[in-house]
Order: structure tokens, then sequence, then C-alpha cells
């Protein structure tokens, strides 16, 4: 059908684009000795193809130039198809003998034909007739345009994409054969085993690839020579065959005058160098890359060259041979990686634990002992120096154990290194002594060209007094290294019995304290504050505590320490400060709206990186006002990581709260820093108040905090107040406020508020 729209306006093409296209012409037209693309043009309009052939007249692409066949109907170009093959780019009418006369041909191309390769444009005088988007991608049309906007440009670009594509469809089918054959090869080469046999196996695929002989080498190059220089090592031949045999086993260098071992040697350094297969000198060369720089190439003398499919082919082939290279290594190696330790080359975890194992089987006469050596500060010497630096550090620490620690004895002597900075030494009472591990440590390690001084904390286990596995020793030598910290460090500490007791009993109450705080059992009572001169209560103090399901209570002494070391102490005490600050809001609804609410905090709370959110979070869903709101910290957290500190309470403060030293005077805080962090209150530690009445030493240091607190214009609160004569003695040393069980237990909210009540009462009357 001829087209119904007027020819496009030659206008239209942008000169300076058409230029830039077809700039490659003059260069490219000399090149007819290739094959031309063939382009179908297939329309019922003759205008369209003589336009169309000058379009694209004298136009290269992919180095080829383009030959075009036309057919004037659908029936014409079945036909044509029928007979003619490599055919790349169908330019097709829709609308011919029929509406859908195109469309119906794109369906008899696919199905009949089974031309799957052959890429199709389809073009329509008539926007109208556009087909449906199902059938563009039913049918794999390339593209779908109007012959108005095919101006030259377009209808080169359109015309080169579906080349291009077609040359990759081409190319796959080109290249199937080949990958099976690949596949083919590397599934042989995964059955095999050992670097050598695969080194064989890769030598011949290689060969039967490019359809020749077996002959050449295959060789490797570890990094590092031995000399700690970071040098390369030498070339050697794992695997050789044919002319090369005689090579198998040697290292590739200057001792060979035969010209063609230089040829072997220069074509493996180059593409050692190059990371990549090259093709020079009459030698095929193979690249394959390994794993912690241990790299692999083959060299193949070439009787002939091969072509531009075969090289991708190899290309392929190296990367899936790479894989089996580094499986055969794995499983060569797997077994010293599973039980040595790649730093040191010692014993891990995994093999001491065979090995006490072994020696617990020897039976009760044993008189073996474990210990594990931890190397004080090594995290710090690690960030100061570097990783380099501190695997330095444990290598040499690894060999002073095993050259200095007894040698010469008996092989029942083992050393190994469990993991991070811990090393283990396995061996008879007699040689396992504290004193003579702690003594190996006396001398400087010399590192990198600096002497370094370390110390060591030690964990140790009779194995005659120990019941269980070896994984349950090292357990064990894990606890009494922990113990060993906590004494002392450079210290040391023998495993107990009592001390498994104890860490499964913290174990059963974190787990508990888990579950009941999910469950509710935890629970706030409060303890009224009052005024001295008044005897008015003007706070209370929030206390954390936990009732079991038998009704027992648990002691904060216990459970909050756990809390602590657990984390949980974070989500329990932003649960604390909510219910706090609730009941805080109820005590101002009775009336009493000059009550402050204390609440402590604990140093895991303070130390988190999201405290000051839940503060305010906490201040901003309950309504709380932050004037009557007070937080406690113990003056031991005051006198840690002073700087800081005082940066987090001066973010605490300009939330409006504010802040007392718990248990002061127990501690040794340095007056200009207690200045700097701002506080308003202190707490005279209840120690004192007990010793008030009855120790010159008790009222001298109550005394002092309250005459520091006025100087430093701080209020003062004194704890544990039980009896008339302390309340006294506190007053007559001007102590502004007291709390303890002369004036109220702690009391739960529902007490507080009825002795808030009768208090109120009282005083009326």
């Amino acid at each position: 059908m001829p087209a119904s729209t007027p020819p496009s306006d030659p206008t239209q093409d942008d000169p300076v684009t058409d230029d830039l296209v077809f700039a490659d012409e003059v260069d490219a037209v000399d090149d007819s000795r290739r094959l031309p693309w063939r382009i179908l043009v297939v329309d019922d309009d003759a205008d369209v193809h003589s336009t169309t052939t000058f379009a694209l007249d004298n136009v290269v692409m992919q180095g080829r130039p383009l030959a075009f066949l036309h057919a004037y109907s659908a029936a014409q170009a079945f036909a044509l198809l029928s007979r003619e093959s490599d055919i790349a780019v169908i330019l097709l009418d829709v609308v011919m003998e029929r509406a859908d006369a195109g469309l119906q041909l794109v369906r008899r191309i696919r199905d009949e034909l089974g031309l799957r390769d052959v890429r199709i444009i389809l073009r329509t005088g008539q926007p109208g007739y556009a087909p449906e988007m199902e059938a563009i991608r039913g049918y794999d049309i390339n593209d779908y345009r109007t012959k108005s906007e095919l101006t030259r440009t377009k209808l080169y670009t359109a015309v080169a994409a579906a080349i291009r594509s077609y040359e990759q469809l081409c190319a796959l089918d080109a290249n199937r054969v080949g990958m099976e054959r690949i596949v083919a090869a590397c599934a042989q080469l995964m059955a095999l085993h050992g670097v050598r046999d695969v080194a064989y196996g890769i030598l011949a695929q290689a060969a039967g690839l490019v359809g020749q002989p077996v002959d050449g080498i295959l060789c490797t190059r570890e990094f590092g020579d031995g000399t700690g220089t970071g040098a390369f090592g030498p070339l050697c031949v794992v695997a050789a065959s044919g002319d090369s045999r005689d090579l198998e086993g040697c290292e590739l260098g200057a001792q060979y005058d035969d010209p063609y071992v230089t040829r072997l040697a220069l074509a493996a350094e180059r593409t050692l160098a190059q990371r990549g297969c090259t093709t020079d000198d009459g030698m095929l060369t193979l690249f394959f890359p390994g794993k912690a720089g241990r790299d692999f190439v083959a060299c193949l003398p070439l009787e002939r060259a091969i072509s531009d499919v075969e090289t991708r082919l190899l290309q392929v082939f190296c990367g899936m041979v790479a894989v089996s290279l580094d499986n055969c290594e794995l499983v060569t190696d797997l077994n010293k990686s599973a039980f040595h330790d790649p730093l040191t080359g010692l014993p891990n975890r995994t093999r001491m634990i065979e090995l006490i194992d072994a020696t617990l089987a020897a039976g009760a006469d044993n008189d073996a002992v474990l210990a594990l050596v931890d190397i004080d500060h090594f995290a710090e010497t690690n960030d100061a120096l570097g990783h380099r630096f501190g695997d330095l550090l444990l290598a040499a620490v690894s060999r002073r154990l095993c050259t200095r620690l007894a040698p010469g004895l008996a092989p029942s002597l083992h050393i190994g290194r469990i993991g991070g900075d811990i090393f283990s030494v396995l061996g008879s009472a007699e040689v396992v002594q504290p004193a003579a591990l702690q003594t190996l440590f006396l001398d400087a390690f010399h590192i990198d060209g600096q002497d370094v001084q370390v110390s060591s904390t030690l964990g140790l286990v009779r194995l005659r007094e120990h019941d269980g596995s070896g994984a349950d020793a090292l357990k064990d030598g894990d606890i009494a290294l922990k113990r060993a910290k906590l004494q002392q460090r450079t210290g040391h500490c023998y495993f107990s019995r009592s001390m498994g007791v104890e860490i499964r009993e913290r174990v059963r109450m974190m787990h508990a304290l888990r579950s009941g705080f999910q469950r509710g059992e935890l629970f706030l009572d409060y303890q009224p504050q009052i005024d001295l001169a008044s005897n008015r209560a003007v706070g209370a103090e929030a206390l954390l505590r936990w009732r079991q399901p038998d009704g027992g209570l648990v002691s904060p002494d216990r459970f909050i320490p756990i809390a602590e070391y657990s984390g949980l102490i974070v989500e329990i005490g932003e649960w604390v400060l909510r219910q706090a600050c609730t009941e805080l809001l109820r005590l101002r609804s009775a009336g009493h709206t000059t009550f402050t609410m204390s609440v402590n905090v604990s140093q895991v709370q303070l130390r988190h990186p999201h405290f000051l959110d839940m503060l305010r979070r906490a201040l901003d869903d309950t309504g709380a006002p932050p004037d009557f709101i007070e937080l406690e910290i113990t003056e031991s957290m005051a006198m840690e990581e002073p700087a800081a500190l005082v940066e987090k309470l001066a973010h605490v403060k300009r939330t409006g709260v504010s802040i007392a030293i718990d248990d002061f005077g127990t501690g040794f805080s340095s007056l200009s820093h207690l200045q700097r962090l701002q506080v308003d209150r202190l707490k005279i530690d209840r120690t004192f108040v007990t010793e008030i009445t009855g120790s010159a030493r008790g009222s001298s240091i109550a005394q002092m905090v309250v005459q520091l607190g006025r100087n430093l214009g701080l209020s003062v609160i004194a704890e544990g107040v039980e009896d008339e004569r302390q309340a006294q003695i506190l007053r007559e040393l001007g102590c502004p406020l007291a709390q303890g069980f002369l004036y109220s237990r702690p009391l739960s909210p529902e007490a507080l508020l009825a002795w808030l009540a009768d208090e109120s009462v009282t005083h009326a009357a």
C-alpha cells in the first residue's frame, strides 16, 4: 500500500548529526572483502525501497557493508526468506495486502520458518494501524516506527542497533558448541583431585579447544619469597607435557640457555604482569587468577593463529578453570586450615579441643594443666600501631612460647592460638606454671624496628579436677581468665567449681530477669525525701524492685549488676523513667505540685548513644515537667571519663532535668571536676549517716559534704536516716534534706499517696 503521508522534510535531519554518524564511511568503504550484512526491505511502495537504499548507500556497520534484498508483498517476502539465508534485518511494512499483513508475516517468520535471529523493524505510513504491545513482545520485534519519523539518522540508528543485536545472537549460536565443550572440559577437571592432576587436565583441555596436540607448561608464582620483603617468588612449573615435559617441577629462570625455555618464561612473566590471556610470539598464554596472591599461567606453543571466537572461548575457559584450581587448592589445604591458625601456624581452637580430649582420655593420673594466655591491652596496641603491627606481635609471642617454654621436653606440650590475642598452653603441671609463663613476657618484643613491652593474664584449669569435654575445659579456662582480669591484670587464676556454679547462676538469673521484665514482674517503690526544717515531704526516690512468681523479692544488689552486664538495664531504665514520670503526674494531679521525682541512672544507660533521645521521649510522651525530675548518678560514674561525662550531662541539663550525685563521699572526686559537671545536688552516703552518732569521722565527712554543697551552691540530702538522733545532728550541721526509715520505708504508688495525704493532715492539725 502506498504511504498515505508525504515524504519527510529532508531539512528535519540534523546535518551535523548526519556527518558525525557517517564519518567512518570513507575509511570503511574499502572493506569489500568482508561479507555484507543482508537487509530485506518489504514494502508495497517502490519509493520506500529506493529511498531506503539511497539513505543507507555506502554505509558500513560493524566493519561490513550493507546488501539489500527487496520484496513487495508479504507472500513474496515469505518465499524469499524460505530460500535465502543469513538475512540480518527485515524492514517490514505493517499494512500491505491486508491491514495486518506485516504482523502475520512476522508470525510466519518466527513460527513456520523458525528464524529466531533475524531482526525485524516494523514501519507504517498509517499510525492508526500500530500493533498491540502484546504483538511486539510476542513476536520479538526490534522496533516500530512511522515512516514519517524515520529520517536518515534515525533509520541508520535503528538498523545499526538491529545489526548489533543480530551479530550478538549469531555469536551466541557460534559459541554454543564451544561453550558445551568448555562445560564438559570443566566438569572433567572438577572430577580431578590435587593441583598436579588438575594442571595436566588444564593443558589437555586448552589444547583440545584450539585443536592441537597437548604441549606446554602450567606454572605458578606465589607472593612472598620467604625473605619477609614482600618480593615475588620464582616461577615454579606445576605440570608439563609434550616437548616441555622435562621442565616439570623446575623453576623457570636464568639457569636455562634454551631459547624455547626463555620464550616460555618471558611469556609467563608477561601474562602474570598483564593478568590476562595473550597470543604473542607464537605462544598462547592463559591466566588463572588465584587466591592470596597465588596466580597460575599456562603456556602453549601455537601451531596456527587462533580466531576471535576461540580467543573468547578460552577467556571463558580461564574464568571457569580458576574456580577448579581454587577448589582443588581448597581441598588440599582444608585439613591444615581447619586445624591450624593461619597467622601463627599453631593449632587452632578446634585442634586444641581434640588435644585436650585426648589428654582427658588418658585418665585421672594425668597432671596436665590447660592455661589460657591473654595479651594485656592488645586491642589498644592494635588500634594505636595498626593491625599489621598487631599481627607481627602475635607472631612474635607465638615464637617465644614455642622456643622458650621448656624447649626439648616431651611432645606432650601443646601450644595453640584459640582466637584473637589468646593463646593456649597444654602440658604437665611442672611446665605449665603461672610464673614460668609470665616470665616469658619480661623481655621486650622487637617488632618492626621498635621494642614493645607487653604483659599477660592467665586463666588455668587443672584437668585432673575437670569434669567434661575439651570444649568445656576451654570454657572453664575462659571463666578463670575473666576472673583474673577482674582481680588484677598480669595476674592469674585457677578455675574452681564454685566459679562454674556462680557463672551458671548468673546466666540463670539473667534469663529469669529478661523473662520477668517481659511478664511485668518488675515494679517501682518510692521512698519520700524530707525537708529537715519542716519535716514535710518534698520529693521521692524511685526504687526498682523485682517480685518473682513465688512472691519472693530479689535484692536489687543481685539483679541490677546482671541487668547492667547483659545490657538489659537500658531497656529497663527507660521503663523506670517513664513509670516515674507517670507517677509524678499522678502526684501533681493530687495536689503535690512541688514534688520532685528522683530516678537512678546506671553507667551503662548514660553511655548508651541514644540515652538523650530516650530521656526526651519519656518527657514528651508523659508530659512530665522536667523541672521536677532529678537523675541520680554515682560518684564513681562521675569520675570515669570526665570530659565525655561533662558533655553528656550538659546535654541532659538542657532538657530541664536536674542532676544529683549519689553515694557522695565514697569516691575521690576532684572539686574542679565537680564544678565542671554542673550538678544540682549531693547525696551523703548512708555509711557516713550511720556513723554520724558514734564516730567523729562520720560526722566530719557529713559536715564536709554539707559545707562543700553550701560553698558550691548545691543542695545536699542525707540518705539512710534511721533515728531522730541522726536527724538532729544533720540539722545542726545544716543539712537541709534527708530520707530513710525514720520517715518512711519505700512505698507503693498507692501507699505513697496515702502517706502524703496523712502527712498533710498531720501538719494541718
